[in-house]
């Protein structure tokens, strides 16, 4: 049945949809009007949140935390100030060991090129002192072969002589020193 006796399509509602629509619009304003004081209460507690927000003893609470925060943030910095401060000193220790440590391998270097100079020149002394006595011995020995009759050994390098180290050497052909003379 029609509500309008006219023809209006869709816009022309049955009397059965409408009753059914009233029923569930109480049913629906009933269960809404239980919960919508709930909902105002909510939402006035709400509101006096914000207002203590602004003043009160939330303000209070507010200003407290925000107090305690500051203090934090000083901590913060001045524990970062420190850590900078101790990284600093590490890494010029660190600098200051890198360098020492530099300073003394020089050192040792310079230590080893000198006793390895220094007995390099002992071993090339000691090695020219012995090639000369044995060069006149070499070279009188060669000359015999070529000439065919035996040649005597000088007289100035046949002198052997034992040194201070109870070894035998070639007595220099000037008397004294042992240098090359160059």
């Amino acid at each position: 049945m029609l509500l309008i006796p006219m023809e209006l399509g869709p816009l022309n509602p049955q009397v059965e949809h409408l009753a059914l629509a009233a029923a569930l619009f109480v049913v629906v304003h009933l269960a809404v009007g239980r919960f919508l004081p709930r909902v105002n209460r909510v939402l006035e507690e709400r509101a006096t949140i914000l207002e203590g927000v602004t003043g009160g003893p939330t303000a209070e609470l507010w200003h407290a935390a925000e107090r305690v925060r500051g203090e934090r943030d000083v901590l913060l910095s001045e524990a970062r100030r420190e850590a900078a401060r101790v990284r600093q000193a590490a890494r010029e220790e660190g600098a200051a060991l890198i360098a020492e440590s530099r300073e003394e391998g020089l050192r040792e270097r310079a230590e080893l090129l000198a006793t390895g100079q220094a007995r390099v020149e002992a071993e090339r002394a000691e090695a020219e002192a012995e090639l000369r006595g044995c060069v006149s011995e070499v070279a009188s020995e060669l000359a015999s072969r070529i000439v065919g009759e035996p040649i005597p050994v000088p007289a100035v390098n046949a002198g052997r002589f034992e040194g201070p180290d109870g070894g035998t050497g070639s007595a220099p052909p000037d008397g004294g020193s042992t240098g090359s003379g160059r």
